[in-house]
């Protein structure tokens, strides 16, 4: 009986959709690990890796790291025992170009995108929801103007702290502008991935529980295929 593919799952939505929330989640219910670009790059050239060293070049020199060093950081990293049961990937793919690469970069290990999961949003209720956010000064616990005030108005519910600060983004100006550049950049995606039959789409304006059950539910279905 053929081993089964680890899985590799694309999640897709604006900031504030809640991806990196059920990105942990995901990670505990399946044991998969989600890699983050950012993360990926920093651990390579920590570790002094081939492409960590390319990536600690380019970067020392101001330069933006190549797609080509971040599929080999990628694929040093997807070879590492710890992500035998699959992977969810954030912040890569954003271009159709980058989405090509992937595929190639997996199909020569024989692998392949399970699942692209797009998160559908309100973009006003997403305006709404960013532009609310606010975060205790002292311990960092976060809040939401409509969505998540303290007991207390004015207290921390954690620390009791008096104090809150708002991210200079998170406004609804800001918000407005990043979806819009959201959409143009991952119009090309949702494409890409609808035609070679890999895109589901997930309503993600419900609470944190029920979008985590449906996106569990498509997990185990790709899997299973």
């Amino acid at each position: 009986m053929a081993k089964p593919s680890p899985v590799v799952l694309i999640l897709l939505g604006p900031p504030g959709a809640g991806k990196g929330t059920q990105a942990r989640m995901l990670e505990d219910r399946f044991g998969l690990i989600q890699l983050s670009t950012g993360d990926l790059l920093r651990a390579a050239v920590a570790a002094r890796t081939p492409a960590g060293k390319a990536a600690k070049s380019v970067m020392e020199a101001g330069q933006l790291v190549s797609d080509e060093i971040v599929l080999a950081v990628l694929k040093e990293r997807m070879a590492q025992p710890d992500v035998k049961a699959g992977v969810i990937l954030d912040g890569f793919p954003r271009t159709a170009g980058q989405a090509a690469a992937l595929d190639a970069l997996l199909s020569a290990a024989g692998q392949k995108v399970t699942a692209a999961i797009s998160l559908e949003v309100d973009d006003e209720a997403m305006v709404a929801r960013v532009s609310g956010r606010t975060t205790c000064a002292s311990c960092g616990e976060g809040y939401h103007e409509q969505f998540k005030r303290p007991a207390v108005a004015g207290v921390c519910d954690k620390c009791g702290g008096t104090e809150f600060k708002r991210r200079a983004d998170d406004n609804a100006e800001t918000a407005r502008e990043r979806l819009i550049a959201y959409h143009a950049q991952t119009a090309p995606l949702i494409a890409h991935y609808e035609k070679a039959g890999v895109l589901e789409k997930i309503d993600a304006m419900g609470s944190i529980d029920e979008i985590g059950a449906g996106l569990s539910r498509i997990v185990e279905r790709v899997s299973a295929t």
